[in-house]
């Protein structure tokens, strides 16, 4: 029996009806608190329970070194209030933000809803977080780094689409150096118009400024959505070739309703109008498609990110199998708990041997980090 998941979850969401996102912060502040008061036995703990560690899980990628294939994907520790703790909660990265130039509230309350008949959740969060200076201090601050720490960037809510490069570019610069990847969220379905910046046209002058500034320094990535057609992600990725991008993150939460078993929300109403994405199980099937398409699109030669809807050891591999190099999870972990990534992580030991994730095996260009050339 998983305690969590059989028991103290389904007290929490359905016993006393606690808000997810009230959870979530309580949360954070735990493993916040954990970290400042230096509760060496309570981490030490935490490992013996949830790390899990083989060299064959090893992941070497843009010359960093991912402990293992697991990471928390953008969104949940938006400005990293436990950056030291999530090591000791097994994941071999963690993605933080997404982060903006200046602080910002996000959309109304309630804007975090589970769907526990879908295994799902709907997010209708609006980027709120506390602004670049905030998380550029907060890394500042620390201690000791563990494993590799990604930087999810978005456009500010009052910023104009057509001002929307120098808002990357702005957070880019405060953070530039203590990020050791960077993400350009362009997909997220809760700031108006921003799914506009898809586009080739709005995407490029983005990618474009971001790269002058980064000038090779750093592993850039996009992160696309799933509700996107061939063609459009077949432009994402010319412009990948064109400006060099280290990769693609797919993908974000979905506008797609149909096949739910959920048809209304307490306080929100129908679920079909209701604003914002969904992630979890329902995105399992779209997302891997995603990553199929471009592994192949691209001969194997652009890394992927995988992320949307792993609960499972079958899903993982699922993603992996597809061309994902790395993965996240977040509703996932959220439904099932602390034990997912250990559990994840035995799995994948076990299955594939010899070590699978090793760089030995990809092409140079993404050993090294080159610019990635795909063929037309």
């Amino acid at each position: 029996m998983n305690l969590y998941r059989d028991v103290l979850r389904p007290l929490l969401f359905s016993g006393l009806r606690a808000d997810p996102e009230a959870v979530k912060v309580g949360l954070l502040r735990a493993l916040e608190w954990l970290d400042a008061t230096q509760a060496t036995g309570i981490l030490a703990l935490l490992e013996r329970l949830f790390c899990y560690r083989d060299p064959r899980l090893e992941v070497r990628l843009w010359g960093l070194t991912f402990p293992n294939p697991i990471g928390l994907a953008a969104g949940f520790d938006k400005d990293g209030h436990a950056l030291a703790v999530w090591p000791s909660l097994g994941f071999g990265f963690v993605e933080v933000g997404t982060v903006t130039p200046q602080p910002q509230p996000g959309n109304p309350k309630p804007r975090l809803f589970q769907l526990p008949q879908d295994r799902a959740a709907l997010n209708h969060m609006g980027f709120n977080n506390q602004g670049a200076a905030a998380l550029a201090e907060r890394l500042r601050r620390l201690r000791q780094r563990l494993i590799p720490i990604g930087i999810n960037l978005g456009k500010g809510k009052a910023t104009p689409l057509e001002a929307a490069a120098a808002d990357y570019l702005a957070s880019f610069r405060l953070l530039r150096e203590l990020g050791d990847y960077f993400v350009v969220n362009v997909s997220s379905p809760n700031t108006a118009g921003l799914r506009s910046l898809q586009a080739a046209e709005q995407l490029a002058p983005i990618l474009a400024t971001l790269q002058e500034e980064n000038r090779g320094q750093k592993p850039l990535l996009v992160k696309i959505a799933p509700d996107l057609d061939w063609p459009a992600i077949d432009a994402i990725l010319e412009l990948a070739q064109a400006y060099g991008l280290a990769g693609i993150v797919a993908t974000n939460t979905t506008l797609r309703r149909d096949n739910l078993k959920t048809r209304f929300l307490p306080g929100l109403g129908p679920l079909a109008t209701a604003a914002g994405g969904i992630s979890g199980a329902p995105l399992r099937q779209r997302s891997t498609q995603v990553i199929r398409y471009i592994h192949q699109a691209t001969q194997g030669q652009l890394p992927i990110i995988g992320v949307g809807g792993i609960f499972t050891l079958a899903d993982a591999l699922e993603k992996l199998e597809a061309g994902a190099s790395l993965l996240q999870v977040y509703t996932g972990w959220a439904y099932e708990g602390p034990s997912l990534v250990p559990r994840l992580l035995r799995g994948l030991a076990a299955a594939r041997n010899p070590a699978p994730f090793s760089s030995e095996r990809m092409p140079p260009g993404i050993q090294s980090g080159r610019k990635i050339v795909m063929d037309p």
